[in-house]
Parts: structure tokens; C-alpha cells; sequence
């Protein structure tokens, strides 16, 4: 079965971004007429109009109405810390670090019950390979604009008959993993984090307004108790273009 061809758009959307970076046009300065372009490319309007789009949604692009479509300048990549101390705050810790940049922090979130664990899931959490749990779709906003995406994970065995099954419903809705979790008696005491870098898929792609391919970093996030028990298990990603990840780690002071 061969390979199926990325739509013409995308095609359209990849050159454009590449002439983009290499400076053929510069901030500010208007780009050719989409009639002009679509002749340029042999494609119809509609096609141009949508690769164009997508350069819009990844701030690439600004289009004016009654002026045309402008090269809009580059969004500044912001750094984003990854510490102990930003689970040890109350509340949700992306809101708390949105606040620290002085932006503010949403998101959208769409949960299911009864969701059976896949293999490496399984594997993260140390339970079988189909036992449910609750899954979580996440899109994390910075000021309305996508910041990272995140896809949790956890066990129904420790949530299953509690009133925090569902983590955006319920009496600690967008509290955060930590805060629920002690709710019901479960104490998180660390987190294991791996980094791994990765490309965007063209689902991510859409929901984060960058290409599909773009650089992502992945981090594969687990939660445990005091027993050694993983209670959470999350990848999220953030688009490199956007954010810089840097760790923070506290010293003991000698004794």
C-alpha cells in the first residue's frame, strides 16, 4: 500500500514556510496577490486561501482585510520551568506558571470513563493492559493562544468511586492532579519526567497552530505516592518553536 499524498494545501503551506525562513519576504512586507500566488503554484484560490491560513494560525501571516496578507512578526519563545515547586502550589500548576509570565492560563478538556489502558500505558502505571481508566484530552492556552497539549491518564481503581472520577468535574474541578488526588487520601510525593524530542502529528499540528512535522517535545510525566505507586501517567507536548523547557532543581545546603 503506498503512502498517501499530504493535501495540496499543506504542500502550498510547507513552501510558503520555507520561503518564509529564508527571508524572501520580510516582516511586515505584503505578499504577492493570492491570484497571483495560486498561478505561481497552479493551484486554485481556495487552495492558496487555506495554505495561507494555516500560516495565519501559526502566527506566520497576518491578513488584513481590503490590504491583503502581510509576513507577521515572529512570536517570541517563552521559557517554561519544569520544578518541584510547581507541584507544590494549590490550584492548577499551568495557571501558576501563566501567571508567573504574566499571561493567563485556560484550557478545554474532554475526559472518558472506562477507557482500557494500552500496553505502554499499562506498563507506566504498573497495572494490565486493558484495565479502564480515565482519559483526559487537554489544549492548554496561554492568553487564548494554544501553549501544549496533555493526555493523562489515571487508574479507575484508585478514582473509580470517588468524587473526583472525572478530574473538570466535581468539587476540585481544575485543581490539578496533586490537590484531587489528597482529596481522597492519595499523597504524591514525586514525578518522573522523560523529555524526548518528536515531531508533530497532523492532529497535534491542528490543535497547536503549527505544521505537522514541526518540532514538539514530548514529556512523559508519572505521578507517585508514597508507596512507589504510580497514580497518574500524562505525554505532553509542547511545540519547540513557542517554548523552551528548562528544569529547575533545588540543593540541599551542606550540613
Amino acid at each position: 500500500m503506498g503512502h498517501e499524498e499530504p493535501p495540496q494545501h499543506e504542500v502550498v503551506a510547507n513552501d510558503l514556510r520555507r520561503r518564509l525562513d529564508s527571508g524572501e519576504w520580510g516582516v511586515g512586507e505584503r505578499l504577492p496577490s493570492r491570484a497571483r500566488l495560486a498561478e505561481e503554484y497552479g493551484v486554485g484560490a481556495n487552495v492558496m486561501q487555506k495554505a495561507q491560513e494555516r500560516l495565519i494560525a501559526e502566527g506566520r501571516l497576518q491578513g488584513r482585510a481590503g490590504s491583503g496578507t502581510f509576513v507577521a512578526e515572529l512570536r517570541e519563545r517563552r521559557r517554561m520551568i519544569r520544578s518541584r515547586h510547581r507541584e507544590r502550589r494549590r490550584g492548577s500548576p499551568f495557571r501558576a506558571d501563566m501567571a508567573e509570565l504574566g499571561r493567563e492560563g485556560t484550557w478545554e478538556a474532554h475526559s472518558e470513563a472506562r477507557t482500557p489502558a494500552p500496553h505502554d500505558i499499562a506498563q507506566r502505571l504498573g497495572i494490565e493492559p486493558g484495565d479502564p481508566c480515565v482519559r483526559t484530552s487537554y489544549e492548554f492556552l496561554a492568553d487564548a493562544q494554544p501553549a501544549q497539549l496533555s493526555l493523562p491518564w489515571e487508574p479507575m481503581a484508585i478514582t473509580g468511586d470517588t468524587p473526583i472520577l472525572l478530574p473538570e468535574m466535581g468539587p476540585l474541578a481544575g485543581k490539578g492532579v496533586v490537590e484531587r488526588m489528597r482529596s481522597i487520601g492519595v499523597d504524591i510525593v514525586s514525578a518522573l519526567e522523560v523529555p524526548r524530542p518528536g515531531r508533530a502529528t497532523q492532529e497535534q499540528a491542528n490543535l497547536l497552530g503549527i505544521g505537522r512535522g514541526d518540532l514538539v517535545l514530548v514529556i512523559e510525566r508519572t505521578y507517585y505516592d508514597g508507596d512507589g505507586r504510580a497514580v497518574e501517567t500524562a505525554d505532553i507536548t509542547v511545540p519547540h518553536a513557542r517554548w523552551e523547557v528548562a528544569y529547575e532543581f533545588g540543593v540541599d545546603a551542606a550540613r
